[in-house]
């Protein structure tokens, strides 16, 4: 597996690991460590009625769990088109999360930024020509 395409393994690991950790702290009615004022305030954005899937108590951090998940397992096995399609899927939710948070929120939770970022993060990486290896 090429350097790059181990790093996004990584990546994706590493959003697994905080969307894990953002759904813990939801069943457990815990608040992250974040400023709780201002502009960038967690609790306000993870308490919001958009944190969680719509007409259920689940918290959009499972989806987050999911599609890391998916993530790793696409990067794995290094299959250009399905990578591209799942990134773009990624970037496209994460661009609405964050639609939510600025305009409708007015609120930016940390934490969800770095899961985000890391969306970002992975979608740069499959237009690296060398993250992916030739189609097998």
């Amino acid at each position: 597996m090429p350097r790059a395409q181990a790093a996004a393994v990584l990546v994706s690991v590493a959003g697994v690991c905080i969307s894990v950790y953002l759904t813990l702290l939801h069943y457990a009615g815990v608040v992250p460590a974040c400023p709780a004022s201002g502009a960038i305030n967690c609790e306000a954005v993870l308490s919001s009625s958009y944190a969680v899937i719509a007409g259920t108590q689940v918290p959009t951090s499972v989806l987050g769990i999911a599609w890391f998940a998916v993530s790793a397992v696409l990067w794995a096995t290094g299959r250009r088109w399905p990578v591209y399609a799942w990134m773009a899927v990624g970037l496209t939710f994460v661009l609405s999360l964050v639609y939510v948070e600025i305009v409708l929120l007015g609120a930016i939770c940390l934490w969800c930024t770095a899961a985000h970022i890391l969306v970002l993060a992975l979608f740069v990486m499959a237009l690296t020509p060398q993250s992916l290896a030739a189609e097998r």
